[in-house]
Formats: C-alpha cells, structure tokens, sequence
C-alpha cells in the first residue's frame, strides 16, 4: 500500500516536470518567433501608416506602428 503511494506521487511528480519543460519550451519558442511585432495592413492604416509590402521586410511606413512588419 505504501508502495503504491509513493509510486503515485513518484508519477506525479515526473508528469508535472514533463508539463513545465514542455511549456518552457513553448515559452522560448514563441519569444524567439516574437521578434518584432507583426500587424496587419487596416491596423497599419487605421495607426496613420502606409503599408509598404514592396519594401523589403514589408514595413508600416509612419504612424503608431512605423517599421513594424505588414502580414
């Protein structure tokens, strides 16, 4: 009976760390893919920019959002 406790909380305790390695993961991988923040061309628009998709990494050119990158 004993056993089968600390088998459980043995188990427990290894699906947990599992869960926060993975969200660590997670956590690094969307801060690498954040990068400069991305808007689209009416929110470029609506912060008073251009958007400029036939410049290279195509920025909001003025406004709330210049230099931001256009999706």
């Amino acid at each position: 009976m004993r056993i089968r406790r600390i088998l459980a909380a043995v188990s427990a305790t290894a699906a947990l760390a599992g869960l926060g390695l993975a969200g660590a993961a997670t956590a690094a991988t969307a801060a690498t893919a954040q990068g400069a923040p991305v808007v689209g061309p009416h929110q470029c628009e609506d912060g008073g920019g251009t958007p400029r998709i036939d410049l290279p990494g195509n920025p909001c050119v003025g406004g709330k959002y210049d230099g931001q990158s256009v999706d």
